[in-house]
């Protein structure tokens, strides 16, 4: 692929970012803030506080301006990521069109970089988490995300090698047993971090991380559908025809 396409579809993978973090915004107002403003509440009640004293920033603020600003950014930023691996997958993961591709990438990077290592490292609301162990945490989490997007790609790369011989959907159900296995073995050996306090409410706290990531994958979910569109007017202007997978192909080198 030509830097000018690629240049064109990082800017549109952005500006699907950003139309993402718009319906991610309201989701987070509406569905999100409520959890976090009981976790202060008990937070506050309960003396877990770290002497922060004053807020420099409300909590009003925090959740309007704050939050719009964090994932407008988040989602122009992520979008661009979005658009380059896009880049890179077209044509390389199988006969599939513009839209196709935006869907599968938007869904790996969901599941590699946020769904998996959730599930071993689940996000926690305030008063959740001793800030002792804040860095162990940040490092273990970064670590489940490195692990999990490298054995995704061994099992893209397993998938495809496999394909030739047991056929696309033998090939694609054997890799994504083996990726599932391993990641499976991964969160077994990596340590657990349980540090929620007494008393903290079990239904506030699974509140919180489903609005997590429901974020995440909101996120990821708008931006595949709106990036596909626009990936598609660039790349099959003319709409798909017999020739679209080689001319894929072709775009992708």
């Amino acid at each position: 692929m030509d830097a000018a396409k690629v240049r064109a579809l990082l800017v549109r993978g952005m500006l699907a970012g950003a139309v993402a973090g718009l319906f991610v915004f309201v989701f987070a107002y509406v569905v999100g803030e409520p959890p976090v403003d009981a976790a202060v509440g008990f937070e506050e009640a309960h003396g877990h506080g770290h002497g922060h004293g004053v807020e420099a920033v409300s909590r009003a603020v925090q959740s309007t301006a704050g939050l719009a600003t964090a994932v407008l950014a988040f989602g122009t930023a992520t979008g661009g990521i979005g658009a380059l691996v896009f880049c890179f997958a077209l044509g390389r993961i199988g006969r599939f069109g513009a839209r196709a591709t935006a869907a599968l990438t938007a869904f790996g990077v969901f599941v590699t970089v946020h769904l998996v290592p959730f599930l071993k490292y689940p996000g926690n609301p305030p008063a959740v988490g001793d800030p002792d162990t804040i860095g162990k945490r940040t490092a273990l989490f970064f670590l489940m995300i490195a692990l999990t997007v490298l054995l995704g790609v061994l099992a893209v790369l397993l998938g495809r090698r496999l394909a030739a011989r047991w056929g696309n959907g033998n090939a694609t159900v054997t890799a994504t047993g083996a990726f599932v296995l391993a990641c499976a073995l991964a969160m077994a050996f990596l340590p657990s971090m349980q540090e929620v306090p007494d008393g903290f409410p079990a239904a506030l706290l699974w509140q919180f991380r489903l609005a997590s990531i429901g974020v995440q994958a909101l996120q990821w979910a708008a931006f595949g559908a709106v990036f596909g569109v626009l990936a598609e007017r660039l790349l099959e202007p003319g709409g798909r025809r017999a020739d679209g997978p080689s001319a894929l192909r072709a775009a992708a080198r």
